[in-house]
Formats: C-alpha cells, structure tokens, sequence
C-alpha cells in the first residue's frame, strides 16, 4: 500500500501542477469556459458569469499548490481532502457536459491538449481512483522537508503562481496555443482537406403510423414509411475533422471581405470583441498607434462584435482613423487574449501579435507605401461620408427611406465638390488605399458623373484610384446617355407594361473583346461572372443591342 500510495502521489501531484500551469498560462481562456458552463444553457447559475475570471484564478492556483503540496507532503490531510473534492466537482462537470452534450471541450489542459467531454470524464474517473488511493493511504504520505523547508517552498509556490498570472493577464500567454499563433496562417487554419473525415451523424425520426408514435433511426435520409411526420432529433455519433479556425470572418453587414483581407500583404488588425468593455485605457493608446501604421504604409482594420452603433460611436469618442468589421466574439476571444488586441499579419500569417499594455513592442518598418503626408483629418471626415453613403441605399428600403438617402447623398456631394476645389482628387498618397475611393463613391451615386469623369481619369493615371473604378463609372455615364458601355459593368432591370421583370447587361460595344478590356483595367472576372454577381447564378449573360433593349422597355 506504501508503494501504491507513493506511486499515486507522483501521478496526481505532477498531473495536477502540469493541468494547473496550462491554465495559468492562459486564465482568461479558462474563464471563458467557466461562462461557458455557467450559462443558462448549462448549468445555469448565470449570476456567477461576473466572477468567472476571479474563479478561474483561484482555481488554477488552488490546482498548482494543492499539486505542489502533495509532492512535498505539506498538510496531507487538507491536501488530500481538497483534491478529493475538486475532483468530484471536476467529475460532476466532466460527465454532465458529456452525457448531456452541453460543452464540447472541458478546458481541462486548456488550448494545449483538447479533450472531449467523455475523454475529460474517463481521465477524471482515473485520478478519482487515484485520489481515494491517497485518501485511504493518507498516513503514508510523509513530508520531503523540514517544517520551514516546507512552508518556504509552499508560499514561494504560491507567490509564483500569483505573479505568472498576473504577468500573463497584463501582457498575453507565454506559450499561445491557439490557431492564431505567431507563425500561423489564418487562412490555412480554415482549408478542410478533401480526404479529411466527415461527421457522423443519426437521425431518429417520429412518425405518426396508425394513430401511435413510432421512432425510426437513419443516417439521414427520411424514412421510407407511411406516416404522418413529428419531429426529428440528430445525434453525432463521429465529430469528423474540426479545422483549427472555426467562425473567423472579417464582414460587413452585406458583404464578406475576410478573404481580401488576409491576401493582404502588410495588415494591422485590432480585436475588441466587445467595444462596450473594452479596456479604455487601451483604446486610448489606439488613435496614436492607428495613425502611425496608416502612414507607414499598413492597412489597418479592426474587429468586433458590437453593433453598428457601437462601431461608430467608438470612432468618433476617439478619433480614430480605421474601420470596424464584424467577426463571431467566441472566435474573437481566441484570437487574442486582450481586448483590445494588436496583430500584424502578411498574408494571412500573424507575424506579431501584443496587448494593449505592449503596444510599444509592435514593430512597424516603413514600407514602400507609406504616405506619411497622409491627411488624416480629411481621412476621417471622408470615412464617415462613406458611412453615410451606405446607410439606406439597401435592396429592401422604402419610400421614407429612399427620400433620407437621397438627402444624404445631395449633402455627400456638396462635401466631396468642396474637397475637389481644396485638394483636387482625395487619392491614395492623401487620405490611404481605404479612404481613396470614398469620393468616387459619392459622384458614381450621383447625376455628376459627365462632370467629373476627367478628374476621375486623371487621377487613376496617377496610380490615385483603381482604373476599375473609372472604368465602372465610364459604363455608367454610357449607360445614362443611351450609349453602349465599354467594360459591361452596369446591368438594367425593369418591368414591361405587362408586369414582366426583365434583368439584362446593358450593351457593350466590341462584346467579342469585352473580357479582355476587363482583365486590362483590373476586373478579377469576366462580364459573364459579372452578370451572375449581379442577377444571380441562374442568370445566363445575352448581349442585347440598344435598339432590343429599346424594344423590350416598350413592351
């Protein structure tokens, strides 16, 4: 019994400090998991959600040094009696999130070594054997110091164990064991292999067959029986493969522009999951942080969950200079474990990732295209013209609507005509890559086109604006003036005085060549992939000539 009790010292007490260690490593990540169990989901005890990271603290702690205490023989009896009910508790978890499938990773060994609810329940079985070895074996567990050698050695412990926390919640992880690690690819982090395994799923329908309820299990398919439908509950019986980055996006509320963001080759990205409790005194530190990468030549973007109101209303309290996209807040809160949160990336890649409280440490070289006359200010002012470009203009808005859009859109003009009086064409090298098509915006939405094409020409000849843009504002000029357009950019649609939707392209001078003028002027696809873009998938691209378009219209 001395040697069995020994032996399940060593093995409870190493476990218990590597298990503890793992978590303070990374305390913030534990507590979200506690939430996560305190939800009204799960165990519903909401109230204790405030204190998850005060809990989370306390106990990783309590698991290092009760781990440490058994190891050195200090105060057995408390030990022992500690760890036999941190274990029922952690038992108790364990199989309650397995059995009932609330909680698909317990958190037990953290990001490092993920476990499913029933792994985690099996492993918490065995150091309940363990732990009742040493509870029944108590008098053998014997101290490896001196009294004074062993209170040293337990308040040096705990002394060390608050401080790495501590160092770990104002700075990051010492060791990040995420898929947003510095050397990982984001992207590569969401590619599901083609042979990876798929999951496996069982379906158990209810039917009503003769007047009496009756359960029929497929993998998927509805049963072959005649009978009156009920409902129907899924089991996943095979995970299948789970990609390391699960709901990264980087989004608007119309479109997704994770993609193009992670292609990009310098990108400044600022995590704050929620705007509301972000920590402001590093929100402060932004505005400076923010404007020196701009004019370095960074693309700077941040990222939150909060909604529109709460995206705007942070720029404006502190003046800042980038935009806020939408993500998921679980998939935010791995992604760094601050908030804000600062990553450098190229190409997909987190080249540096800090706190806020390290701000300083964010290298940024000047690169190639850097602009440090940048006019921030007339950046800004023209970032919050975009906004309110787009505040109605939506597929599905009404009258009242409309008339407030296009009250915005008259003022949006006046504002843009004022800049191109003081500065000439607001381009790149003055207000950044992001703010450079703000004006073009404006004008394409409004009846000056004709007026200020010329100005658009010359400063896409200047490398100030995309030629793509002029070139869709060129089609639309064509189009107002009845004219065939030169990139097929513009498509019409109308009802017929038979009530019949037609959707067309309108017509394209030299069509045989169109997709070749495309590709020079910077298009990614052609008039044809163009056309579905706009119409749909079904949509099949025609080239009509102005007089059948004519004819259609008259219809």
């Amino acid at each position: 019994m001395k040697y069995i009790v020994q032996l399940s010292r060593i093995l409870v007490g190493v476990l218990f400090i590597i298990s503890g260690l793992i978590k303070l490593n990374d305390p913030l990540g534990f507590s979200y998991k506690l939430q996560e169990y305190f939800s009204a989901d799960v165990l519903n005890i909401t109230f204790l959600e405030p204190y998850a990271l005060a809990i989370s603290i306390f106990v990783v702690i309590f698991e290092v040094i009760l781990g440490v205490f058994l190891l050195i023989g200090y105060k057995p009896k408390f030990t022992v009696w500690s760890l036999l009910g941190m274990i029922v508790f952690f038992t108790f978890l364990t199989f309650y999130s397995a059995y009932f499938e609330k909680v698909k990773d317990c958190g037990c060994f953290g990001d490092a070594i993920p476990l499913t609810p029933w792994e985690s329940f099996y492993k918490d079985v065995i150091l309940s054997v363990l732990i009742l070895i040493l509870f029944f074996g108590v008098k053998h567990i014997k101290p490896i110091f001196s009294k004074l050698g062993l209170t040293v050695v337990a308040l040096f412990s705990f002394i060390a164990c608050l401080g790495f926390g501590y160092h770990v919640l104002m700075h990051l992880p010492s060791i990040d064991f995420r898929a947003y690690a510095v050397g990982k690819n984001i992207m590569e982090g969401m590619i599901i292999p083609e042979d990876a395994p798929k999951p496996v799923q069982e379906f158990t329908w209810t039917l009503k067959v003769n007047g009496e309820d009756k359960e029929f299990v497929t993998d998927g398919s509805y049963p072959e029986v005649d009978g009156e439908y009920v409902g129907v509950e899924t089991k996943i019986i095979e995970e299948g493969y789970d990609p390391p980055v699960k709901d990264f996006s980087i989004e608007t509320m119309d479109e997704d522009f994770t993609e193009y963001y992670l292609n990009k080759d310098n990108l400044i990205m600022i995590v704050m999951y929620n705007l509301d409790t972000a920590e402001k005194e590093g929100v402060v530190k932004l505005k400076t942080f923010s404007d020196e990468a701009i004019k370095k030549g960074y693309t700077v973007i941040g990222l939150t969950a909060s909604g529109e109101e709460a995206k705007q209303q942070m720029k404006s309290q502190y003046k800042l200079n980038f935009d806020f996209f939408l993500s998921d807040e679980k998939a935010l809160k791995t992604v760094v474990r601050a908030s804000p949160g600062i990553l450098k990336l190229k190409k997909g890649t987190v080249i540096q990732k800090v706190h806020w409280n390290d701000l300083e440490d964010m290298s940024l070289e000047t690169l190639a295209t850097a602009t440090p006359d940048l006019n921030l200010g007339l950046k800004k002012e023209l970032d919050s013209i975009m906004v309110l470009d787009q505040k109605y203009r939506s597929a599905h808005i009404d009258n009242e609507d409309w008339s407030k859009q296009i009250a915005i859109d008259s003022s949006n003009l006046k504002f843009v005509e004022n800049v191109f009086k003081n500065y000439g064409y607001p381009g790149k090298s003055l207000v950044g890559e992001e703010s450079s098509d703000v004006a073009w915006y404006v004008v394409q939405h409004s009846d000056k086109i004709t007026e200020y094409l010329p100005l658009m020409k010359a400063a896409a000849e200047k490398g100030e604006l995309a030629f793509s843009k002029v070139a869709m504002m060129e089609d639309r000029d064509l189009m107002r003036q009845g004219k065939e357009q030169i990139y097929g950019t513009q498509g019409r649609s109308f009802y017929t005085s038979a009530e019949t939707e037609v959707k067309l392209i309108w017509p394209i001078q030299d069509a045989e060549n169109v997709n070749e003028r495309r590709e020079k002027a910077g298009f990614l696809n052609t008039v044809e992939e163009n056309a579905k873009r706009l119409f749909g998938d079904d949509f099949e691209f025609k080239n009509y000539t102005l007089e059948q378009v004519e004819e259609l219209q008259n219809q």
